[in-house]
């Protein structure tokens, strides 16, 4: 992924070193601090610049920066101000507020025993203001062509749409830290699903209604929302005390949205978010899907014009994995096997209760009659648990609106709830998974199954092909091949298998410090597995070192493969993304050999091509 800045973005370094002297009322380089109280702080802006950079350490709680603006409450965030280090820095953007008195009114949360205690505080010898700010990535495992963060936190992807040959990407972002909190939406566009520019501020930004929570956008065509033909509308959950869900629209295709002053439009007397919405055509009218989370269910409503909202029906009570909670949906309509027949999918994210612990995408398939959505039932009449990645960093996978061509183009946050917050990085924090088309076909046992394949932009990343191997033997001993060395070893592989007497084939990414990724194929079950035990760094959470499991849906023993490795992950496609598992991995140096062998019979490689990726 190669992400553009803008000339008026300034760019931001992880971790600042700074150092200043520490003062109870001190100036310096137009910053005057002022200790009101052990856990009260005033921090006055008395200089020039456009950032005032805010030092942070993880390890801490929480600081709520009320900021006060000509003596008025502007906005309030939450920062983990640092106490004893400085891990890195975040930027708080000034310029709005030129010409003006600002003030932040601090409260900290850390236990000090006098004012004198409090005054140590590392944070408060480390604010500064600049102008200019550094994003050069000093992460080793910052993707190179996943899209992620400028810097920050990141989770689920929102209001994804297309529009004038553009694709915008819009996602759950914390500017002032990488851990979740302080909640707007991001936004990054391209023209081809691979360079992303990245825009410097948030699109939505908190308000008194709260943080802005995950969401949907859809053009409005014909204007029925009443903010004009073809406008950009967003529809998504304020969440505080309780959570709502509220409007807004662009009419600049997306570079700045304007909030509806009679939010919110929808409210529940329960916990309910993550609106996605799509225009009925045949019906005229709008549709919503909502995650009534805790219920473990998803409500639909339709309207004429996106401000009043009528219930028609419930799905998801008792059916699929019921564990955890309902979240992000979408629902869309597709052709199965490439036919004139259509099912309709539900896709319903949940965290806990993915197949391998913790989050993770299900799906359904079924029947929609513009009210009620019924599910597909296999032969003993059951509603099955199906899901659309098999690995352990998958989640929130929505799709864009009003994308060309039919396609339903979907893309998911690349990381797990279980240890998102822990991965070895601080810069930023996940990125997104490569841009995937969802497919229906129809399995040897009847039911409508969904595959997930690499978005066709995804082969312009294919650069030197440095392995091309026609046809070669796989026994007992493990035959291996180089993986390219340039741009840490990213790279795709395309592999095509046939074993047919094989019990199982082994196929192992490995690197020079034992460090190893391996994929088992498991002919008789119709399976292939991922081993990241030992695939490097692992340690920060004892959920993360796993064995994940897919169907692949193959038949007499062949298993066609596409991998894409990239710094910190693996996604792995099977037989034309029938079967899919997403996994990070944090390897110390990076993996340099495939190496394969079968047991119990020999096996076969049809093809193997090999091609290096720097964009």
């Amino acid at each position: 992924m190669k992400i553009s800045i803008p000339k008026t973005m300034a760019t931001l370094a992880l971790p600042l070193a700074m150092s200043a002297s520490i003062t109870a009322a001190a100036t310096d380089g137009g910053i005057k601090v002022e200790h009101l109280g052990t856990n009260n702080t005033l921090v006055r802006v008395e200089g020039d610049g456009r950032y005032l950079m805010l030092p942070v350490q993880e390890s801490n709680d929480d600081a709520t920066i009320n900021v006060l603006v000509d003596g008025r409450l502007d906005r309030t965030i939450n920062v983990r101000l640092a106490k004893a280090k400085t891990d890195y820095s975040v930027p708080f953007d000034l310029s709005p507020y030129k010409g003006h008195d600002i003030v932040l009114n601090i409260v900290t949360s850390q236990n000090r025993a006098s004012v004198r205690e409090a005054k140590e505080d590392a944070c408060w010898s480390n604010i500064t203001l600049t102008d200019t700010i550094d994003t050069t990535n000093r992460e080793k495992y910052r993707p190179v062509y996943h899209h992620t963060p400028l810097y920050g936190w990141m989770n689920d992807p929102n209001g994804m749409f297309y529009k004038d040959g553009e694709w915008h990407l819009c996602y759950q972002w914390n500017p002032y830290g990488s851990k979740w909190q302080n909640l707007s939406w991001g936004h990054s566009v391209s023209r081809d699903l691979i360079n992303w520019e990245h825009r410097p501020d948030a699109v939505l930004a908190p308000d008194g209604l709260g943080m802005i929570f995950s969401g949907s956008s859809a053009i409005d065509t014909s204007g029925s929302a009443g903010f004009g033909k073809d406008a950009v509308i967003a529809m998504y959950t304020s969440a505080a005390a309780s959570q709502v869900q509220s409007l807004a629209w662009s009419h600049d295709n997306g570079e700045t949205f304007t909030k509806y002053p009679g939010n919110p439009v929808l409210t529940l007397e329960s916990e309910a978010r993550d609106p996605n919405m799509f225009w009925d055509a045949e019906r005229n009218i709008w549709v919503l899907t909502l995650a009534h989370a805790l219920d473990h269910e998803m409500l639909i409503y339709t309207s004429p014009d996106m401000k009043e909202w009528t219930l028609q029906s419930r799905f998801g009570r008792g059916l699929g994995a019921q564990d955890g909670v309902w979240e992000c949906p979408d629902l869309f309509e597709l052709p199965v096997d490439g036919s004139d027949r259509k099912k309709w999918v539900l896709l319903c994210n949940i965290n806990p209760g993915g197949p391998f612990g913790g989050s993770a995408t299900q799906y359904f398939t079924g029947d929609f009659d513009g009210k009620t959505f019924t599910p597909d039932t296999d032969a003993e009449g059951n509603v099955p648990t199906k899901w659309l990645d098999y690995g352990k960093d998958n989640y929130a996978t929505v799709s864009f609106s009003d994308a060309p061509d039919s396609r339903r183009t979907v893309i998911g946050w690349m990381s797990n709830w279980q240890y998102a917050a822990e991965v070895p990085t601080r810069q930023f924090r996940s990125a997104n998974t490569l841009p995937r088309e969802i497919e229906l076909f129809t399995a040897d046992d009847g039911q409508v199954y969904a595959a997930s394949v690499p978005s066709p932009e995804t082969e312009a990343l294919r650069g030197k092909l440095t392995q091309n191997v026609g046809r070669a033997g796989i026994g007992k001993k493990p035959r291996s091949y180089a993986l390219p060395s340039a741009n840490d070893g990213v790279c795709e592989i395309l592999l095509d298998i046939e074993a047919p007497k094989s019990k199982n084939v082994t196929m192992t990414l490995g690197n020079k410090e034992g460090e190893h990724v391996t994929l088992t194929y498991d002919v008789a079950a119709n399976t292939l597995s991922f081993d990241r035990r030992e695939s490097g760094i692992t340690d920060f959470s004892q959920d993360f070192p796993a064995v994940t499991t897919t169907p692949v849906f193959g038949q007499n023993g062949h298993l066609e493969l596409r991998l894409f490795i990239d710094r910190s992950s693996i996604e792995v496609f099977a037989n034309g993304g029938r079967g899919v598992m997403t996994n990070l991995v944090f390897p110390t140096v990076p993996y340099s050999t495939l190496s394969l062998k079968s047991d119990g019979g020999n096996a076969k490689i049809k093809n193997l091509k090999i091609y290096s990726i720097g964009i």
